[in-house]
């Protein structure tokens, strides 16, 4: 069995560590907002470049609280991709904002700035650019757009910790950055968790007063704030896997590239402009004949997955707010899209398993 991930095997790999750490932390009995919090938000403040970084209780909540904090609300809309996970979505709509689906480009797989641009109107308020799969998005196109038309650019970093474009990280180069911490995530914690990498104080105040029932002084609530807090417990495993996630991402791309130089004459592998540092959250191939690869794939008792077998616009949630809309790139992709597994641990020979099964449909 070749599973997409394999959580067990890296477990193993720091198991001394992290059961160490996570013994510490409940022997302190510090659980919520804890020193490990402190010290993990210092961290991955470090480590991206950024000049704050807060911690929440998901990826999802990231979104939500980054899209408040930027006082985005009611009457407002907000240009995103329609090719990536609900959660995108669902926080603009949480904070009573409007989502507008802008298509995708067809070798990234990423937000259009082209498209981008000419979904603009009057109520447009921001671009929440997402780095799908941990490929970076064109970050200088839609910086300028912002800029030209006095938007606000948050970023959707929730495949993308460590990945980087034009010498910087993403989740820095927006005035806020939404990660997920999802256990399947390149840096993935044993339960769910997120984190918001600010610009501003301000807004890295803000966000706290968000996650914390509106409160800056205990009991004190000066907003209807939510309960979106990281567990002093997860911070802790999340240190561990920080220290690693350079060498993470290098097996990622490893078996990427492997995959890429098996793969590239019989389906359309990933696309690496040069211009940023792709981390291979996913490894997601395009082929007509996906139905047959992935049932051949099960029968070798190999995984496969389709993110996203339907684009956001064609949701049934959001179905009659974008009737008549047509994203055409978005629908083709999610038409013939298939990610094979992929994760720091895995063999060459896994990797090449998977491709000459792959082979064996597409070629015969």
């Amino acid at each position: 069995m070749i599973p997409m991930v394999d959580l067990k095997t890296q477990y193993h790999t720091l198991k001394a560590e992290i059961d160490t750490a996570v013994l510490a932390a409940l022997e302190s009995s510090q659980f919520i907002l804890g020193p490990n919090v402190t010290a993990l938000e210092q961290e991955a403040a470090a480590y991206l470049g950024a000049p704050h970084a807060v911690t929440c209780a998901s990826g999802t909540d990231a979104l939500h609280l980054a899209i408040l904090a930027a006082g985005i609300g009611p009457g407002d809309e907000v240009i995103t991709s329609p090719f990536t996970f609900i959660a995108t979505a669902e926080a603009i709509c949480y904070a009573g904002a409007t989502p507008v689906f802008a298509d995708i480009d067809p070798q990234t797989f990423n937000l259009d700035p082209v498209m981008v641009e000419k979904a603009i109107t009057p109520r447009t308020k921001a671009i929440i650019p997402v780095h799908l799969f941990g490929q970076p998005a064109d970050m200088a196109a839609f910086s300028a757009i912002c800029e030209k038309h006095n938007l606000l650019l948050i970023e959707d970093c929730a495949q993308s910790f460590g990945a980087a474009i034009d010498g910087r990280m993403t989740g820095t180069i927006g005035m806020l950055g939404c990660f997920s911490f999802f256990p399947s995530k390149n840096l993935g914690c044993y339960g769910d968790g997120g984190m918001v990498t600010c610009a501003t104080a301000e807004l890295a105040e803000q966000v706290k007063v968000l996650r914390n029932h509106g409160s800056r002084v205990r009991y004190h609530h000066s907003m209807i704030g939510f309960n979106s807090r990281l567990d002093d417990i997860q911070a802790a495993i999340l240190r561990v896997k920080l220290k690693r996630i350079d060498e993470f991402n290098a097996g990622r791309r490893r078996v990427a590239q492997l995959y890429s130089s098996l793969l590239a004459d019989v389906a359309t592998v990933p696309h690496e402009d040069g211009k940023g540092r792709h981390v291979y959250h996913q490894y997601t191939i395009l082929t007509d004949r996906r139905d047959a690869v992935m049932a051949k794939l099960s029968e070798q008792q190999i995984a496969s997955a389709v993110y996203y077998p339907i684009p956001l616009h064609k949701q049934d949630v959001f179905a009659q707010a974008c009737a008549g809309v047509s994203l055409p790139v978005a629908e083709k992709v999610a038409g013939s899209c298939m990610s094979l597994p992929v994760y720091p641990e895995m063999p060459d020979a896994s990797v090449r398993l998977v491709a000459e099964t792959v082979k064996e449909v597409l070629v015969g």
